[in-house]
């Protein structure tokens, strides 16, 4: 191959896997931004299972009070029963002693039903819990392992930096221009030739400039997208033995 065609297809290469490091490297915080997202979507769904179990509790109470307190004016109605003077102001208090006792019943339904609400809500959270606590060690174990492919990434996007500084280094000045003008429009600069293709636009060469880019003693560049072309020949295969 020509030395300089040689160097172009590597500084390609390098180039090309560079890109590759850099994009991964750079997926890595959406990355941990989306297991941060899965966490905190566990984590609300516990804290909403916390909140449901304190609403139940505080409405408990709530309705414990109201009783203590009708149980405070069911008192004071009875007394009033000793100081009545007539059977109509005696009918009129029992009739409020009645209404009171209606109420606390209903409040100590309510209670009952909260009780038994709070119950389902505790296991509820119990269950919630265990499952955020294993969701956040898998995240963390994530987390690790994204940051350890990241630390291995940096270093080999270095390494690869450097290579590819070095190899365009030796690269004629004016074919490296050639190379980095038409990889800026492109995407890539040069383009693998096969079967008379362009494996880059999928255009096919005529058949003269596809003989002579099979030799890869030249510096071609395909007609249809400008990329510098080289042949990469099949593999030799092993006759069969008879």
């Amino acid at each position: 191959m020509n030395p300089d065609l040689e160097k172009l297809v590597r500084l390609h290469r390098v180039d090309s896997a560079l890109k590759l490091l850099e994009s991964e490297l750079a997926a890595v915080p959406r990355l941990r931004q989306q297991i941060d997202d899965r966490l905190a979507r566990d984590r609300s769904h516990l804290e909403a299972a916390k909140a449901a179990l304190d609403g139940s509790q505080k409405a408990r109470k709530q309705n414990e009070a109201s009783v203590q307190d009708l149980e405070t004016k069911r008192s004071k109605y009875k007394g009033q029963l000793m100081e009545v003077k007539t059977n109509r102001e005696y009918t009129a208090v029992l009739h409020e002693i009645e209404g009171v006792e209606r109420d606390i019943k209903a409040r100590e339904d309510v209670i009952l039903g909260e009780m038994e609400k709070a119950e389902a809500l505790a296991l509820d959270v119990k269950r919630e819990e265990a499952d955020f606590k294993a969701v956040e060690a898998d995240t963390k174990k994530e987390k690790a392992d994204i940051d350890a492919r990241a630390a291995t990434l940096a270093a080999e996007t270095q390494r690869l930096a450097k290579e590819r500084d070095e190899v365009a280094a030796s690269v004629p000045e004016e074919l490296l221009a050639l190379y980095r003008r038409v990889a800026k429009q492109r995407g890539t600069g040069v383009a693998e030739a096969r079967d008379g293709m362009c494996q880059s636009c999928h255009v096919r060469m005529r058949i003269q400039i596809w003989v002579e880019v099979r030799k890869n003693d030249q510096i071609f560049q395909c007609e249809s997208c400008s990329r510098v072309v080289f042949h990469e020949p099949p593999p030799p295969t092993v006759a069969d033995l008879p």
